[in-house]
């Protein structure tokens, strides 16, 4: 990661047309490039809005009343046609099967390739690659709706990755996947972070993964941000959670109850992965 920032949010509101409330309220922020970012927050807290903001699905697309300055690697994605952003911001949501499209794993892949009027002598390339990319190589002629979900998902995952994207956007990517398919998203995120420097920015319920993975967490609350942090900042906040309604880690809900009871546990921030754990109660005998 390094310092310059890659996405640069001032002042940022929207409300839907329809909306009863801003869905954003005010949010500033900056995320470096190569930075792993994880966002947590209710249902209705804002965290898909801010991500439809980011590649400019949100107003090109989704309309409603907006505010404050966005700007995606030097370009603002509110005057740039979606089509050109999504070749730096990648987005992946929640349901990879209302995402397919095409007879074939090969063709859902070529998709946006063709919407942005890649040559054909460059799209095979990028396929095969984005394919190798999540672990689908030889998956071309496969139909997507006989992946698995985790599978569905890869293939998802390499749609975005064919546009050879510098930011991907996933929206609570695991939450309709079994254990195994999680395992296989996380992972792939993990990789493009750390071995392609690749900026991934994740809305996820599932907090133990985000405090393995993640550089800094984002608490969204009622469109707001309500804390953020390193994930020992931000999850060690335990009681601040719990009224934001939010969970943290079960090591840091542990090492919460039973603070003051050991000399270790009363000293330094709660563990909040179980490695840090693991030292936290060696420390304590």
């Amino acid at each position: 990661m390094t310092d310059e920032p890659i996405i640069s949010i001032t002042k940022l509101e929207f409300t839907y047309t329809h909306g009863t409330r801003p869905a954003l309220a005010g949010v500033s922020l900056q995320i470096g490039r190569g930075e792993y970012v994880g966002i947590v927050g209710l249902n209705g807290a804002g965290k898909t809005t801010l991500g439809l903001c980011l590649n400019g699905i949100i107003p090109h697309m989704l309309m409603g009343q907006g505010s404050g300055a966005v700007r995606i690697d030097g370009r603002d994605p509110w005057t740039t046609p979606v089509r050109e952003m999504a070749r730096t911001v990648g987005m992946v949501f929640d349901n990879p099967e209302f995402q397919m499209s095409q007879v074939t794993a090969g063709e859902e892949v070529a998709l946006g390739l063709e919407n942005v009027g890649l040559p054909y002598e460059e799209m095979v390339p990028r396929v095969a690659e984005a394919l190798e990319l999540v672990g689908l190589a030889g998956f071309d002629e496969r139909s997507p709706m006989a992946l698995s979900g985790g599978q569905q998902q890869r293939l998802a995952i390499a749609s975005t990755l064919a546009m050879r994207p510098s930011i991907l956007f996933m929206d609570e990517p695991t939450s309709n996947l079994d254990p195994i398919g999680k395992e296989e998203v996380f992972e792939i995120a993990r990789r493009l972070n750390r071995e392609a420097g690749m900026t991934i920015i994740v809305a996820e319920h599932e907090v133990e993964v985000l405090a393995e993975y993640a550089d800094r967490i984002i608490v969204l609350d009622e469109g707001r941000i309500a804390l953020q942090g390193t994930p020992s900042e931000v999850f060690g906040e335990v009681e601040t959670m719990a009224r934001l309604g939010l969970r943290v880690p079960q090591v840091a809900e542990f090492a919460h109850a039973v603070r003051g009871q050991s000399a270790a546990a009363r000293r330094g921030p709660l563990p909040v992965t179980l490695a840090e754990a693991v030292a936290w109660v060696g420390d304590g005998q």
